[in-house]
């Protein structure tokens, strides 16, 4: 498989993810009409109790494909997953709705965890940031169509037609990874299928320092984009009045957001994964206070808030594809273990901060922009644990291994 068919399925993997929330969005009113939700906040369950699982569920996949291969755990993820979004679209209640949703949401973790596997497989470095942007920036085409794509549905049909959507793209996932991916683990680095060597090994990638501040970090910044998303319908489509223009809007926010990521590919080869990130970590906070300001004014209008969030979330482009690159880089040898836990505690954080974000939605951006000004901070705390104070550093891999020996499985551990 060559590099661009690579970054295309491996996009397509975590498409499926993004495309089982973004799709949503424009449906949740319907979806909470005719399914009798009561609370104004409730619909937004349909897109939290998602992205909760996943993050739950992302504890599981790693670990058996460090055992079973990766090639295995990518299949039998997409046939569930196919068949929980089947239930989804004919469920009789929103209790039934938010179940299958739930293991949907199980499932599909895998599609965010093995792409991290697999791409710390084939690379490491500065090389594997640059073609986890590339692959970011072939998936954001689904974040841009995702929206626009269910409101016209919901146009010509009801908002179940919308998890056909979802079951088709799981198909083709299943189909092109069936045909074409290769298995990329080792043979010498499989692992056990034991609780004390999948303990031990969970408990390496969350114990070492150089890597630590990097995956919380990165929770602490995803979180306020959950906050947007959890809140986004209600906030952009009602309270700020785009109506219809919400997907569009979403869309074009997107497409930026491909663009910033489409930029690290670019330039972090050049100047580094640590430059680059934190230098956007810095302009994100700075934003995020900015955003609160003016939102606390009571005279944010639309397009205020569409430019300030769309800066805010190409900050993000930069910091989670470089994040994700030094804190995978010591694990060679249990990359399926490491990015299991460092996406279990990444989803699961950033889901529930998300939801609370949410939740606090007072009809103005405030809620966002200030957590967003405030995870920010905390994730540069982090940073700076993992960095000993300092900051703006370059370390190249083989400098990474000369300073820091990589750590050894556990006994036993393969």
């Amino acid at each position: 498989m060559g590099q661009a068919e690579f970054v295309g399925l491996m996009a397509a993997m975590q498409a499926l993810m993004s495309l089982s929330i973004d799709v949503m969005l424009p449906a949740l009113g319907h979806i909470s009409n005719d399914l009798g939700v009561s609370g104004a906040n409730e619909r937004q369950l349909v897109v939290g109790v998602f992205m909760t699982c996943a993050g739950i569920g992302s504890l599981f996949p790693g670990a058996l494909a460090d055992r079973f291969g990766r090639r295995r755990v990518v299949l039998f993820a997409t046939a569930g997953n196919f068949i929980a979004t089947f239930v989804c679209a004919i469920s009789p209640s929103f209790p039934v709705l938010l179940l299958a949703r739930g293991i949907a949401g199980l499932l599909t973790s895998a599609m965010m965890v093995m792409p991290m596997t697999i791409l710390r497989d084939r690379y490491e470095g500065d090389a594997m940031a640059r073609t986890q942007s590339l692959i970011a920036t072939t998936f954001m085409v689904v974040p841009m169509i995702a929206p626009m794509v269910g409101q016209a549905i919901m146009l010509v049909a009801g908002w179940r037609w919308i998890f056909g959507v979802t079951c088709a793209m799981g198909v083709v996932v299943f189909i092109w990874a069936g045909l074409r991916l290769p298995e990329t683990l080792l043979p010498e680095n499989k692992q056990e299928i034991r609780p004390l060597v999948i303990v031990g090994n969970m408990r390496l990638a969350l114990t070492e320092r150089s890597a630590i501040g990097y995956f919380l970090g990165a929770a602490f910044v995803q979180a306020g984009l959950f906050g947007y998303l959890n809140s986004a319908q209600q906030l952009v489509g009602e309270t700020l009045g785009a109506g219809t223009l919400f997907p569009v809007l979403f869309g074009l926010m997107a497409l930026v957001m491909a663009g910033a990521n489409f930029i690290n590919a670019r330039i972090v080869v050049a100047f580094g994964a640590r430059r680059v990130s934190h230098c956007a970590l810095f302009v994100f906070i700075v934003m995020g206070a900015i955003h609160a300001l003016v939102a606390m004014s009571g005279k944010e209008g639309l397009w205020a808030f569409v430019v300030l969030m769309t800066i805010s979330m190409c900050m993000l482009s930069f910091i989670a594809a470089n994040f994700q690159a030094i804190s995978l880089q010591p694990f060679a040898r249990i990359a399926g273990a490491a990015a299991s836990v460092m996406s279990f505690v990444r989803m699961v954080l950033s889901s529930l901060i998300g939801a609370a974000i949410g939740l606090s939605f007072d009809g103005t951006a405030l809620p966002i922009a200030g957590s967003m000004a405030v995870l920010g901070v905390m994730a540069l705390a982090m940073v700076l644990y993992s960095e000993r104070g300092k900051l703006f550093r370059r370390i190249n891999p083989p400098e990474y291994y000369r300073q820091n020996q990589p750590p050894k499985t556990p006994p036993h551990g393969g």
